[in-house]
This record gives structure tokens, sequence and C-alpha cells, in this order.
């Protein structure tokens, strides 16, 4: 941080003492900036954004690959000060101070306070999530931009939890599993189980009621054993990367040979535990529920179900504001609290109620008279006689031959004095 700028921060107000938001709830906060000076600012924002990343390495020979992808949600951006180009007074879009005006460029020494809302889309996101390998995120971010100056930042991560919906009916179906195994070995016999749970779908901190009929016909006393766990899957550029991770595990009372019982038994969700996450494109979390007979030397028969955990359903005391008419954008309220020259106070507790709307009137509508096309039969224009130019070849231009050039004859072959002259000996001496 520069000496200009000594502090720049991101507050918001929480809704439950939980400190968690859902979809259409209004996000209310603030940017707090101090400055040393008086400092002419060109630009201050505030994000908001949800987005997932997935990220990791692998050993290939000598080659580290990495595998990364992403997948965003949304983003929205709201201006409290920003530099422009045009003929018009004021930047498009800015957010302005109580008394409608838009917010001066040059601060004065002190501490300002710039409030901001934002509505969290209606739409079901994934749940946040912070995993070995990757993410899921809701950011508030600000930054705040001077001319030759390196820029101040802050960013904060709010906790977002979709609204529970048991009215799927997958979730609230009971689940049946039946194994069979046949001893060898060391143990002789065989047994069966079955194994019932009322519904695949459990809140957080609920108790999942597993009903095990077991018919021991084998040499040995069997003990049924329940294991809960998680796994969480990454996904990048076509492979996958996994972690499991064992939540709770628990055993009941053994069952004597030649024995058929049938046992209750209730695992209590943790409810510190990540919401499954089934609507990410790049990570899944997910739960399984392992019910086994431990078998000495031998394999051990299992049934496994999946199970799907939801948040809890808010209180009527952790309920937010109502959700206004209006959709997911930049705006601002005006009824909050808190400008530049005030120190801010914290908002009341009461219930944020919207203004009332009233509709236009509706303008009567009426439609233009229709005029039916008349039933006169179609009569086709004659079509004219198609006759092609006459075609005139241009005229042939006589070909010429072109001669030959005329090439002296060689000369004789003793001009070329190619060897020297032979004496003559046609007389003998």
């Amino acid at each position: 941080m520069s000496q200009t700028i000594k502090r720049i921060s991101i507050s918001y107000d929480a809704l439950n003492p939980s400190n968690t938001f859902t979809s259409g709830d209004l996000l209310h906060g603030r940017v707090t900036v101090e400055v040393a000076k008086d400092t002419k600012i060109d630009s201050l924002l505030i994000k908001f954004k949800g987005k997932a990343f997935v990220r990791w390495t692998e050993r290939h020979g000598k080659r580290t690959v990495t595998y990364w992808d992403k997948e965003k949600y949304f983003t929205s951006e709201q201006y409290f000060i920003r530099e422009h180009k045009g003929n018009d007074d004021v930047a498009p879009g800015l957010l302005k101070n109580e008394a409608g005006q838009p917010y001066c460029d040059v601060v004065a020494p002190g501490t300002h306070v710039y409030p901001f809302t934002f509505q969290i889309p209606q739409q079901t996101l994934p749940a946040s999530f912070n995993g070995t390998w990757g993410y899921v995120g809701y950011f508030l971010e600000t930054k705040l931009s001077r001319s030759m100056r390196i820029s101040s930042k802050d960013k904060v991560e709010i906790r977002y939890i979709p609204k529970p919906d048991m009215t799927d009916p997958a979730l609230m179906t009971p689940q049946y599993g039946t194994k069979d195994k046949k001893m060898k070995l060391f143990t002789s016999g065989s047994v069966s189980f079955t194994i019932h749970t009322e519904r695949m779908g459990y809140s957080l901190g609920e108790g999942i009621k597993v009903v095990a009929d077991v018919q021991n016909n084998s040499s040995r006393a069997l003990r049924p054993k329940y294991c809960l766990y998680s796994k969480h899957s990454f996904f990048a550029r076509g492979r996958r990367r996994l972690n499991t991770h064992e939540i709770l595990k628990e055993e009941g009372e053994p069952i004597a040979p030649s024995t058929h019982q049938t046992i209750t038994k209730i695992l209590t969700i943790p409810p510190s535990l990540t919401m499954s996450i089934l609507i990410c494109r790049i990570l899944k979390v997910e739960y399984k529920l392992k019910v086994y007979l431990d078998v000495p030397y031998a394999s051990d028969p299992e049934i496994k179900f999946p199970v799907v955990i939801l948040p809890l359903a808010p209180s009527k005391g952790e309920l937010g504001p109502p959700a206004p008419s209006f959709g997911f954008g930049d705006y601002w309220n005006p009824g909050q609290a808190g400008w530049n020259s005030a120190p801010y106070s914290a908002p009341s507790d009461a219930p944020f109620t919207p203004p009332p709307y009233t509709a236009p009137p509706a303008a009567p509508f009426s439609a233009p008279p229709y005029t039916a096309p008349s039933d006169a039969p179609f009569t086709a224009p004659p079509a004219a006689p198609f006759s092609a130019p006459p075609y005139t070849a241009p005229p042939a231009a006589p070909y010429t031959a072109p001669s030959a050039p005329s090439a002296a004859p060689p000369p004789a072959y003793e001009s070329y004095a190619l060897y020297p002259p032979l004496p003559n000996y046609s007389e003998k001496p």
C-alpha cells in the first residue's frame, strides 16, 4: 500500500449468525478508503463474481504437465468513480451519493465510505467449496486506480449455500441393496444381508437410519460395519483427479453363527460438511455410505449407497430480506447509511422492505383490420421466346512460319590447325 492510500477495505453485512448467503439475497456492503492527502482517483470499482477453478500437476517421465480449468457463473461491476471520454459531463453507469450526485474524483485527507448493494442471482449455484485441487468461490473485489501509480486492491470471499430442495423425488426414494457370499477356506457356510435406508437426501446434522437384515449361515461370528466417506473429483483436459476421505466409521455388535438378526443403526451427519456439488462441470463433491460384514480371513461383502447432503433449511430468524422485484444487476440502494461526509453507522436489524410497485396503466390494444387476399385465379405473364444472339467468329490471321536463320558453311578442316602439317612423302629420295 502506498503512502498516499493508507487503507482500502471491503466489508459487508451478515444476514444470519452463520454468515451465509443464498440465491436472491441482497448483499449490502461498503468500500472504505483512507487517504493521507488530497488524491486524484481515476477509477474506483467494486466487483462481485462467482467461479470454479481446478489445477494440479502430474509427472510424465521427465516432463511436468499442469492441468487446469475454470467455470464462470456470473460477474457484476459497479463504479463509484470512473474516468470517461466523451461529451457527457458524467460517465454512464456510475453510482451516486445520497444527494443523487456522482462522487468527486478528488478526495480530501481522511476516511471515505462508498456503499454498494448486489443481489445474488436467483439461479441455483454450487455451494462454496475449497478442496485439494480446486474450489468454488464467490468474491467481492475492489480496485482503486490512479495515474502512473500501482492500483490498490482488496478482496473478500462470501460463503454461498444453495436453498434446500427436498421436492426432488429421487432424493426421497428409499434405497435397497442385497448381497450374498459363500464362504471358503477358513470359514464354511454362507451369509446374506439386505440393507435399507429411508431416502437418498439428508440435511446437515441429520441422522441416516440404516436397517440391516443379516442371515448368518456361516461358522463364524460376523460384525457389521458402517462407513460414510466423501469423493472429491476434479476434471481438466479429459483427465480426472480423485480424493477420498473417511468421514465417520462405526460398527455394530457381532452376529452369532447360524442366526438371523435385524439391526438398526443411526449415523449422524456432521454439521460441518460441505454440501454435495453435482451441478459443476469441473468438480464434484459426492458422498457414499458403505455397509459391510467383517469376515475373518476373507473379502468382506459390502453394499454402497449414494448420499446427497443438503443444506439446513433456514429458521425464521435467519431468513434474509425478501428479494425485490427487479433482477440481478447494478443498482444503488438509496436507503443505505454512511457516506463520505459522515462516519459509517451499521444498518438496523429491521427487515428490508422494498418500495411499493405501481404498474403503469396498460394501453388498450387494437389490432389493424385484416384484409383477406382475393380469390381471383393467378395468371402467369406470357414467357418471351428465348433467342441467342448470332455468334461471329473473329477473322483468322494467316500463319507464317518463321524462316530459319542462314548458317555459314563450316571452315575447311585444315584451317583449324589441330595437328602439325605432315611432310610430303610422295617422292622417294
